[in-house]
Parts: C-alpha cells; structure tokens; sequence
C-alpha cells in the first residue's frame, strides 16, 4: 500500500472539486523541461539493517564537532550537556506533554516554565522573563516590535555589532510592520560606542539594538548608551547569542537594559545540526503587559495549596488579534525544560564556574593564533569567541584546515557575503569542550595553512 492511500475514486473527486481534469493538470504552469519523463531512480526497498549501514556511511563523510578539534561559534556554540538531562526530558510526562490550557492537569509543565523564567530573568538582571520563544532571531524582531508598540513610534537602530542573521530577520518582521531600521555597518576592529549611535536617535526611535557580547566577540558596557536612548524616549534592547556569557560578564540589567533577548542553546541544548533551539526573552516590570508571548505564575488554589497558572498569554489565539502583541503560537516546551534542567544542576556557583572555564580556555586559544606568524587577534576584550585577522582569505583558511582534521572557526564573509573588506577575518570560538590538545593541534594547523 502506498504511504497515500487514496483509491482512484477518491483522486477523482478530489480533482472534481478544485476544478482539476487530472493530476497532470495540477503541474501545467511548470515548463516542460523542468518535469520528469519518468519515475525518479530509486531503490525500490532495503532491509532495516541496510538502510541503517547505508545511513552510518553517508554521516561517515561529515566532519563532526564531536570527532575533531572545533572552534565553531557565530551564534552556536558546543557546551557538554549532561547526561541527566537527556534523561529527564525524555519522560514521558514531559516529552509528551501538551500546552498547558488547563492548569490542573498540568502543573509540572507549569512549574518548570515558572522555575524557567525565574532562571532567564536571574541571570539576564531583569524583572520578569517569558515562558520562551522559538529561538534567537525572532526574539530580536520581537522585541523591536514591542518596543514600537510600547513608545508607539515606528524606527528601530540596529548596532553594527549585531548578528547578520538576527539583523535580516529583524529586518523581515519590520518590512511588514511599517517600521524604518537604522544602522551602520559592524567591523571587528571598529567598535560602535554610545557616541556612534547617538546621532541615529531622534524623537521618532523606538528601541536601539545592540548585541553583548557582539558578533565579533566583543564586550562593551552599555550605559552611557542606555542613558542616551532614554534621554530620548527609546529603549535599550540588548540581544545575545551566548547564554553562558552571563556566568561572567555584567548583566544586561544592570546597566539599563529595558528589553533583553537571545538564544539559549548553549545551556541544555546542542548543537542539534542547528535546531530546535530556545530564544529567551526578559524585560522590566513596567513593559511586561508589551510582552510577547506567554507568562507563567505562582498561585494558590483554594485549598491554600501552592499552585501554577498561565498568568499571561497575549496572543491572538487566546484574545482578540488586534489586542494580541504577537502570533507567536507557542514556546520551545521540550528546549526550556532542558535549559532549566542543566541550570538546575550546576547551579550558581556551577554555572559561573563553566563559564570561567569557557573564558581561561578561549584566551588560552587566543594566545595560542597570536603566536602564529600571519594570525593576529583583533579584541581588546571576549569571553569565548574573538576575531583573527588573518594573512591570508579567512574562507580558504578555514577550507584548509578541514583538510588538516581541525574545525578552526567561521570566516566572516560567510556571515557578510558582500562586504570584502572582511575577507581576511575569522571567528573563533572555545568552550569547556575544547582541550589543551585541540589548541595545540589548531595552533600546528594553522601555522601550516599560513605559511
């Protein structure tokens, strides 16, 4: 039986009513050259076991960042995540639990996103964190689009430092929302001060967007910024693509943030061939009503018991879509309770000690490429990820120390295709994963590769 089980009389009465003489007919406006004249060249069946070998070969020809030394990052970042976590998401209570409309039959899935949200809001120094959001990206457009219903004015300023990424996703929610976005072009040897950006802010910004630590790695306090945007009317979003930062530099509340937003993979989640993912989103008291999203509280039920609730859930399948701050249709259930399961076990004490690990590595690594004729580290400051300017096209740097069995980092033309002048540029990346041999054997590699 085919994977479609349709008779021949239910294809005809499917066709009868879109108004379709047959199946051909659905492919008409596709030209001639672009059809199949026969049935695609496949396999007709294999055994279980041979799927599975055929299958084995062809992951054999990836280079895996579990198999070689890896300095990846730009936005993904390879943390060891431990085995417990596996373990409890795979429960069945959790693994197969639905969005929790009704709280009584759902207070474990309510509890961890309450515990969640409580982790997001402690180490981003906010008020009050969301139940999350799909990932990094679309928590920046959402947090500008809030930020324009929230000040009711229509321009967002983007920082040069912000990822590409999140700036065309950002840049896609606004084309579509009437909202001007403003900036200037990043460069890791050009950081964007508070002055830079004070000229783009006038009486019509919204929000000023800058990234901590930014794509290049770098790490700057924003308060004088976060001054100049309130002086004005504007808020402060602060996005991140590395959640184990906050283990070691100041948060983004601390120095005025108003909206903070970012990816949350690093903590609880890997690397996953890029996704699922879990975009965290906190803001202050006085915006959580702008807040996208959904909101998960601590109650009491009526015999005094402790209790959790859907405290807030602004979206247009709940409420009326003109009244609803945005369409997002749910959270990354599965990806927050393994974030709140791997913040649970290292706890504070843990959690900072990860990160001090992740940032004694990087600059270990970054001493390592410094000492490396043709290889120059361009940060004053990073905590696991930096730009090297190399002596020779990042790109054909990197393809060459494939070669050589290292993964060493991301070039920036593959973040910026169209700008040359960051050609020569490299991203680098170190974690606690990341050993004194695998710097050794990076420092070997590239050595090689420049000379």
């Amino acid at each position: 039986m085919r994977y479609l089980p349709l008779t021949s009389a239910d294809r005809v009465s499917m066709l009868e009513t879109i108004g379709a003489g047959s199946v051909d007919e659905l492919y008409s406006d596709v030209p001639d050259g672009a059809l199949l004249s026969e049935p695609v060249d496949l396999p007709y069946h294999l055994g279980e076991l041979q799927v599975e070998r055929d299958m084995a070969k062809l992951a054999a020809k990836n280079m895996g960042t579990a198999s070689v030394p890896s300095f990846l990052g730009a936005g993904a970042y390879r943390h060891h995540v431990p085995a417990t976590v596996d373990y409890i998401i795979q429960r069945g209570e959790f693994l197969t639990a639905y969005t929790p409309y009704q709280p009584e039959i759902a207070q474990g899935t309510l509890q961890y996103l309450f515990e969640f949200q409580t982790q997001v809001a402690s180490i981003t120094g906010m008020d009050v964190a969301n139940a999350s959001m799909w990932d990094g990206a679309t928590s920046c457009a959402e947090a500008v689009l809030m930020a324009c219903r929230a000040t009711r004015r229509k321009k967002a300023v983007l920082s040069g430092g912000l990822h590409p990424h999140y700036r065309e996703v950002t840049e896609t929610y606004c084309q579509y929302s009437d909202t001007e976005v403003a900036g200037r072009d990043g460069h890791p040897e050009k950081q964007a001060t508070a002055d830079e950006l004070d000229d783009l802010i006038d009486d019509q910004t919204a929000c000023v967007v800058v990234q901590y630590p930014d794509v290049f790695g770098r790490i700057q306090d924003h308060t004088k910024l976060a001054d100049a945007c309130h002086a004005k009317g504007a808020l402060l979003i602060v996005v991140f693509t590395e959640a184990m930062a906050f283990g070691a530099v100041k948060s983004p509340g601390s120095f005025g943030a108003d909206i903070v937003c970012g990816e949350g993979q690093s903590i609880g989640n890997n690397l996953n061939y890029g996704g699922p993912y879990v975009g965290l989103f906190a803001t202050t008291s006085k915006l959580v009503r702008q807040m996208p999203g959904r909101l998960c509280g601590e109650t009491v039920d009526q015999d005094g018991k402790r209790g959790f609730v859907l405290t807030l859930s602004t979206r247009e399948q709940h409420i009326r879509r003109e009244k609803a701050t945005s369409n997002i249709c749910t959270n990354s259930g599965l990806c927050s309770l393994a974030f709140t399961v791997h913040m649970s076990l290292l706890g504070e004490d843990g959690y900072r000690g990860v990160a001090t690990l992740n940032h004694e590595t990087a600059c270990k690594t970054a001493d390592a490429i410094d000492a490396v004729p043709g290889a120059e580290v361009v940060n004053d400051s990073f905590f696991n990820e930096f730009t090297v300017k190399l002596a020779k096209p990042a790109a054909e740097v990197v393809e060459a120390l494939v070669g050589k069995g290292v993964l060493g980092g991301v070039p920036l033309s593959r973040l910026y295709p169209n700008r040359d002048d960051l050609d020569h540029y490299m991203l680098v990346a170190a974690t606690e994963t990341n050993t004194d041999e695998d710097i050794a054997d990076l420092a070997s590699a590239l050595k090689e590769v420049l000379a």
